[in-house]
């Protein structure tokens, strides 16, 4: 088994920053793929960023491309989620998610974090 604990979210005006965390801990992080998705109230669950194993590959959804950056420290089984130039439309729970296959379908995440607030206002 694997936990995995987001922090870092908050109340944030238009414009500013974020940085996210997630700890990994129980099996090791290091050989998963790590994902970051997001929920907004009454919507589904979608996908944000993804990173490999290794850290050399990352992906995003178009809609935080330019803003958001995702990448991990192997060795503090952490990852983070850099998010910039935040927008209304950011506000959802944030959650970080670890895969053995490479994807942005959250079926294909075999652990999940609790999640993290994120709120923007305008």
């Amino acid at each position: 088994q694997m936990q995995l604990v987001e922090s870092g979210g908050g109340l944030v005006q238009t414009g500013g920053s974020l940085r996210l965390s997630c700890v990994a801990s129980g099996r090791t992080s290091s050989t998963y793929n790590m994902g970051w998705f997001r929920q907004a109230p009454g919507k589904e669950r979608e996908f944000v960023a993804r990173i490999s194993w290794s850290g050399d590959t990352t992906y995003y959804t178009d809609s935080v491309k330019g803003r958001f950056t995702i990448s991990r420290d192997n060795a503090k089984n952490t990852v983070y989620l850099q998010m910039n130039s935040l927008k209304p439309e950011d506000t959802a729970v944030y959650y970080c998610a670890a895969a053995r296959s490479w994807g942005y379908d959250p079926r294909f995440y075999d652990y999940w974090g609790q999640g993290t607030q994120v709120t923007v206002s305008s």
